[in-house]
């Protein structure tokens, strides 16, 4: 199979979708890889690395031209919407739901886009998970920063010091990313409370955090009640494939403390708080109604070398079994990956993004359980 990989054109995006060690294990198995030029500098591997495992160094037109397969890591952008092609195969992430030009590129090129974020096994979401791990650790980073006065903050340290209480920190959802910022937090001796739906959920971060954080059910009472005693407040709710459910409204910042900070680890599909939108690393932090909203939409392409090894770890075996056996092989022999696909054909292939744009065409899909 002719498998490409091209640069990341996303602001502040230096992650890259195979590493040169992917690169040999592809073509040692007989398939060809093409590579952009300097798709894996500003993530540590320069052009000669992928030289050396066999890949071919091509311009961004021929490896979007010469691909069967084309692996990214971010969904592409308006700029690259014009390689779309009904016989390309793209795998990447894609958060449609918050995307609707994309999602018509897409039909409109007859893509068949397969998201990484939508892949679920009996582990849960295998590919969501590494970067959910990283951006929620690096959104418990981005608080301790962002308290600061450097940071634009009211200059407060996460941790406190003796004799002065620590910063209070709260999780809204207690997944993958809300599980992984309360463990950071809790590691800079922040005060933590997360909150969660499920009660089942809520029973096992207990024992996880063993009386280090607070677990609680939420509801609207709750989530006010520790909104109105929070200083940092993280935004981690996750309902896979779909828009996120807005659990902080506008009316709602009127109970934040001055000097709050919201953090959006959810903006990639849409934000978990109502006055979201998506920012950059260049200019992470945008305010209203007085109240800082950090909502930076590719957070882990900041360590594009962890985050990188960390995808390619998870993604590698997948993008094995598309070149080994073929698109359609792949997906019928393996249930997992067949939830992935998200649009093909001209039509939308996965619920959760049907549902968020009822007016395109779509197949008959079931929703992801």
């Amino acid at each position: 199979m002719r498998i490409s990989v091209v640069t990341e054109i996303k602001p502040q995006e230096a992650r890259v979708g195979l590493t040169p060690a992917g690169a040999m294990d592809l073509v040692r198995r007989g398939h060809e890889v093409s590579v952009e030029t300097g798709a894996g500098a500003n993530a540590g591997y320069p052009d000669e690395q992928y030289l050396a495992a066999g890949a071919r160094i091509v311009s961004q037109s021929e490896a979007w031209a010469s691909a069967e397969l084309l692996v990214k890591v971010k969904e592409p952008i308006a700029s690259e919407y014009g390689f779309l092609r009904p016989d390309l195969t793209l795998f990447t992430y894609l958060h449609l739901a918050a995307d609707r030009p994309l999602t018509e590129a897409l039909l409109d090129a007859g893509t068949l886009g397969i998201a990484y974020e939508t892949v679920q096994d009996a582990t849960g979401l295998p590919l969501l998970t590494p970067m959910s791990e990283v951006a929620g650790r690096l959104a418990a980073q981005a608080a301790a920063t962002h308290l600061t006065r450097a940071g634009g903050g009211p200059g407060v340290l996460l941790g406190g010091s003796p004799g002065v209480a620590p910063a209070r920190v709260l999780v809204i959802g207690g997944g993958v990313v809300g599980a992984q910022a309360a463990l950071l937090a809790i590691g800079l001796q922040a005060e933590v409370t997360i909150l969660d739906m499920s009660g089942k959920r809520v029973r096992e971060l207990g024992e996880l955090f063993a009386g280090r954080a607070r677990v609680l059910m939420s509801d609207v009472a709750t989530v006010e009640a520790e909104l109105a005693q929070a200083d940092v407040v993280i935004g981690a709710v996750l309902v896979p494939g779909r828009a996120a459910p807005k659990v902080v409204t506008r009316d709602q910042l009127t109970i934040l403390k001055p000097g709050a900070l919201l953090i959006d680890v959810a903006i990639d599909q849409g934000g978990a708080f109502e006055t979201s939108h998506a920012t950059t690393y260049q200019d992470p932090i945008f305010t209203v109604d007085g109240i800082r909203h950090y909502c930076v939409a590719n957070m882990p392409g900041g360590v594009p070398q962890t985050s990188t090894r960390a995808l390619t770890n998870a993604t590698l075996p997948y993008i094995r079994q598309i070149a080994d056996r073929g698109v359609e092989a792949a997906l019928d022999a393996n249930p997992a990956l067949s939830l992935g696909v998200n649009t093909r054909d001209g039509r939308i292939a996965y619920a959760g993004v049907a549902d968020a744009f009822p007016d395109l065409p779509a197949a008959q899909v079931a929703a992801l359980v």
